[in-house]
């Protein structure tokens, strides 16, 4: 299956963090573990910054260092996460299961799936990445990247996700459509 990228995911309001996560697929999944209890821009800046403090993005490499390094590299300030140590090691995970299972090849968890449920479950498959996520990704892989296994559209989801922003001004209004529900989750839970 070939693909095609987008010249950068409006995420991060940083070009370069932007292009990043369209050129490189582990980026891309790692801004997707992070991508919890933080902002969208600072857990899908993450990656680049993780390059920027330890030279790299090679799954491989990544997973075979000493973890209280990597760990470091989460925690020096300002931290890469609100819970650093927790996501240092479910980073780690995630390219330990890349490095074994996809030959260190990210981009091999959606090439090479059969259809869209193979590809779902490849998704979850991986550290940090629930249902959610998944289908959120299977989502943007269709419509940024045209990665679209048959029956791709049962797994993705039929409402408002990141797959769905384009642009800053797309990510500031899913981002407050996002604000808005939690609000009537919580005011429904008071009730």
């Amino acid at each position: 299956m070939t693909t095609t990228r987008p010249a950068s995911l409006p995420f991060t309001g940083d070009p370069a963090a932007d292009a990043l996560l369209a050129n490189d697929p582990l980026a891309l999944l790692i801004g997707f573990v992070l991508d919890q209890q933080v902002t969208v821009q600072k857990a899908f800046a993450g990656p680049a910054e993780l390059r920027r403090r330890l030279g790299t993005l090679d799954a491989a490499a990544l997973a075979a260092m000493d973890p209280a390094t990597f760990t470091s590299a989460f925690t020096a300030r300002p931290a890469l996460h609100r819970f650093p140590g927790a996501m240092a090691a479910r980073v780690q995970e995630l390219c330990t299961v890349i490095a074994r299972d996809h030959g260190g090849d990210a981009s091999r968890i959606w090439t090479e799936a059969v259809d869209g449920a193979d590809l779902e479950r490849r998704l979850r498959a991986l550290p940090g990445i629930g249902e959610m996520k998944a289908r959120t990704l299977v989502g943007l892989l269709a419509r940024r990247f045209d990665v679209r296994p048959p029956g791709w559209e049962s797994v993705a989801p039929d409402h408002p996700t990141l797959a769905d922003v384009d642009s800053a001004e797309a990510l500031a209004a899913y981002q407050e459509q996002k604000r808005a529900w939690k609000a009537s989750q919580k005011a429904a839970a008071r009730a």
